[in-house]
């Protein structure tokens, strides 16, 4: 390794050193919020337990255990891959929906395993918070305006490439499914708004990022914001974080990094998304 490169990389780590580590997942049981369409959820299931190794009579004290996960690939803490939407059957790109693209194993195109890991700047809009209350009202619909001037109150600029966050409050209710599955959510022209800044993903702290159910007056569709995101920008979507600890500290700017599984074929992929700020 070069004495430049060595350099660097020394940089690096010491910019690292005593860095503080939110941790903005949720996490995984198999009672936790699920949006209807992708229940069952989560189940984990031992498989091998310990003491179906475990034999003193040969003189190992080793032991082992293992389990078997099953879950959809939208439940928990997760990020929604670009198949997952379409607009009038066609994914972002322009590439059509049919049997080349989607097949029983799934899709061809835009799928988890061709979604690349973000790391990036990542900016907090406490939009609760700037409206004085721990929650918004049930079903509200944050407006650009709101982005906005939850923006300039904070002193935080969005910039391309970034990934922008958005605090509703409702992750406090995350052991309350029915209260959480009613949470406040982004409005169309909102994320119409983002995807016009040029952001690499979008996240927030409830189910669907949109107003679950909501006829957006503009796109006459619900879950506009996957439409306007997902099939129309190539914009990811994050679902399910807990933005609790980073509110609390206003810390509205810090370094993201989330990082999907690698599914060939799949339209989402759990992830445990965290935020590293200065110490």
């Amino acid at each position: 390794m070069s004495s430049s490169i060595q350099s660097a990389l020394d940089a690096l780590l010491a910019s690292l050193t005593g860095a503080v580590v939110y941790d903005l997942e949720q996490p995984r049981h198999p009672d936790m919020p699920v949006f209807p369409a992708h229940r069952p959820g989560y189940f984990y299931l031992l498989h091998r337990r310990h003491g179906d190794t475990y034999d003193p009579e040969q003189g190992d004290p080793r032991s082992s255990a293992s389990g078997l996960i099953v879950t959809i690939d939208h439940t928990g803490t997760h990020i929604d891959a670009l198949c997952h939407q379409a607009d009038a059957l066609t994914l972002y790109g322009g590439i059509p929906v049919d049997r080349a693209s989607e097949t029983p194993a799934g899709f061809t195109a835009h799928d988890m395993a061709a979604s690349r890991p973000l790391l990036t700047r990542g900016v907090l809009l406490d939009v609760a918070g700037h409206h004085g209350t721990p929650q918004l009202p049930p079903g509200y619909a944050v407006t650009r305006e709101d982005l906005l001037t939850t923006a300039a109150a904070q002193g935080s600029e969005v910039r391309a490439g970034d990934v922008v966050l958005v605090r509703t409050g409702f992750a406090t209710l995350w052991d309350q499914p029915e209260a959480y599955l009613a949470a406040a959510g982004v409005s169309g022209a909102a994320s119409a708004w983002l995807a016009a800044q040029g952001v690499a993903a979008v996240g927030s702290d409830n189910m669907a990022w949109d107003v679950v159910g909501a006829v957006d007056p503009v796109l006459c569709c619900t879950l506009p914001g996957h439409l306007v995101l997902l099939a129309r920008h190539g914009i990811h979507i994050i679902e399910n974080l807990n933005l609790e600890e980073l509110a609390r500290d206003r810390r509205y700017e810090f370094a993201f990094f989330c990082a999907p599984v690698k599914w060939t074929g799949a339209t989402g992929s759990p992830v445990r998304p965290v935020a590293l700020c200065p110490a």
